[in-house]
């Protein structure tokens, strides 16, 4: 087994398969590295695939201290992955949990970034000028209960209950037997691990459209990928997309949360067209005559 320290001392599992440009996949919250399988068994053809369980994801440590976890810990993780393993610039790709570790590590570390495909990311945002106090309360409450409920009533309840939500029956409907190994590898997640992620990441970061000047700045290649029946983030890629002037959006028909396991296909082939468009140097700014002038 191979694994990396961070620099505060936290061992990370990781690994690595296949040559050429750097691809790191980063997961969401229900997944762990094994979640990238339909893309790494195809990307390692032709890039160097690195996927990393989060700490919190066994086998990677799973810190007991609450304050190990956060939203800045997530992205820089990512960089620690990256140093240890002498990797410059990477691709990155990011769902939900990992998503939004993606979009913040193109804020805060754009030299490190090649490309950055954030997806299913927004869960919890809320734009300004809708902001109700009891709706910022109730994400956090539901993170908070979440995470009481997995301590006191376990993975195999709790997991299994969480990949039924409203955005994860999309996949079930589809691919039963690729939701059951979902769900299978969900319900072996370490208890305090999935708890401290929900207390320290999920639970306290920060909106993104408070920090949409620091969004604005994102420079790199972008995809931002949703599908069409996630509620919670499909608003959300809409206003990154508009935010991030080198973004394209993707949405994809009749989809859920879990868009690269419930349609491998469709995730695969907009990857391989948005990397051949970069190094084809025809994935550019938007141009300005595209935008509407609000008056």
């Amino acid at each position: 087994m191979s694994f990396i320290k961070t620099d505060d001392n936290v061992k990370l599992y990781y690994e690595t398969t296949g040559k050429g440009e750097p691809i790191i996949f980063v997961h969401e919250f229900a997944g762990d590295f094994r979640s990238w399988a339909p893309q790494v068994n195809y990307f390692s053809r032709y890039n160097q695939c690195i996927t990393f369980c989060a700490r919190g994801y066994y086998p990677s440590d799973v810190p007991e201290n609450e304050n190990k976890y956060s939203q800045e810990r997530a992205w820089r993780d990512i960089i620690s992955v990256m140093d240890n393993l002498e990797i410059e610039k990477a691709h990155i790709v990011g769902l939900s949990m990992g998503g939004f570790a993606t979009l913040h590590l193109g804020i805060n570390a754009p030299n490190r970034v090649l490309s950055l495909v954030i997806a299913g990311c927004g869960y919890g945002a809320i734009p300004i000028d809708k902001i109700n106090f009891n709706k910022e309360a109730d994400f956090s409450n539901v993170s908070l209960e979440t995470a009481q409920n997995i301590i006191n009533q376990g993975m195999e309840k709790i997991g299994s209950e969480y990949a039924l939500g409203p955005s994860r029956v999309q996949f079930q409907n589809k691919d039963p037997i690729g939701w059951k190994l979902f769900r299978d590898q969900l319900v072996e997640h370490n208890p305090i691990g999935s708890a401290n992620t929900l207390l320290g990441v999920q639970n306290k970061r920060p909106n993104l459209y408070a920090i949409e000047k620091d969004i604005s700045t994102i420079n790199s290649p972008t995809l931002i990928i949703n599908g069409d029946e996630d509620d919670m983030c499909l608003e959300v890629g809409l206003f990154l997309k508009r935010t991030i002037h080198t973004s394209g959006l993707l949405i994809v028909p009749k989809t859920g949360h879990t868009i690269n396991l419930e349609e491998p296909s469709i995730f695969n082939n907009h990857l391989l067209e948005f990397y051949s468009r970069i190094n084809a140097s025809t994935w550019n700014k938007r141009d300005e005559r595209a935008h509407i002038i609000k008056v």
